[in-house]
């Protein structure tokens, strides 16, 4: 008798986010992956490294984090929302050319690269203007935005993480991937309407979902999500 072997999931999380960013998504998809919450320096489990504030210095460190955790004999998928989708990107091509592609890249609350972007520079905004930013966003509590402490320790992270993603805006434009897409957005997002933008990104299958929500429409739609995540690993599992 054979044993199955679980898919391997690898997440990306948000700006400002940790491997702690989807723990309310861990326990609906934990029993069938293979579960791999990551995280960039300076932030949760990894609090005591430095920022990164580069994007390809990102990038690289998703990388290294996924190579040390393959099992090659598993397939894989990457999961990105957010900052996390436009590096998970980046990430898929680089596993590609290492000849260990993900079988999918899932993104969600991303219109991708080049789609209605601002020109806002949020990284070097005073106090005051960066928390109305946060605010915004959504998605940041407000205890943090209003506790001192909380939110120094809390800025320096968002900043890197907003310079990472605001420096080089479109450098991934023209870049393409094998692997297929799948693409999720909050039907309240501006940006929803450019979602399958995704589909020049990918030489492979596409498809794409809106859910009801705004851009953190992941915590008010986790089943469905869930349930998005299960279908594409079954689809691309048979397919590859």
């Amino acid at each position: 008798m054979y044993s199955i072997q679980k898919i391997q999931i690898f997440l990306l999380h948000f700006a400002g986010g940790s491997c702690y960013s989807f723990d309310f998504l861990k326990n609906y998809i934990q029993n069938s992956f293979e579960y791999h919450a990551l995280e960039l320096p300076g932030r949760g489990k990894r609090n005591l490294e430095r920022h990164l504030h580069k994007k390809t210095d990102a990038i690289d460190d998703y990388v290294s984090q996924i190579k040390r955790l393959r099992n090659t004999n598993q397939p894989y998928i990457i999961y990105g929302h957010s900052m996390g989708a436009t590096l998970g990107l980046s990430v898929a091509k680089k596993m590609e050319e290492q000849l260990d592609p993900p079988h999918i890249l899932i993104v969600s609350g991303n219109p991708g690269p080049g789609a209605s972007y601002n020109d806002k520079v949020r990284h070097s905004l005073g106090d005051s203007e960066f928390k109305e930013e946060l605010r915004s966003l959504g998605g940041v509590p407000e205890e943090i935005l209003e506790d001192e402490d909380l939110y120094n320790y809390f800025s320096p992270i968002m900043r890197a993480d907003f310079e990472i993603l605001e420096k080089n805006k479109l450098s991934e434009v023209g870049l393409v991937i094998n692997t297929p897409i799948f693409a999720v957005m909050g039907d309240q997002e501006e940006t929803a309407k450019d979602i399958q933008n995704w589909e020049l990104y990918t030489s492979g299958k596409f498809d794409y979902q809106v859910l009801p929500g705004n851009h953190f429409f992941i915590h008010s739609q986790v089943k469905t999500l869930a349930k998005i995540i299960s279908e594409c690993a079954a689809y691309s599992a048979v397919c590859t």
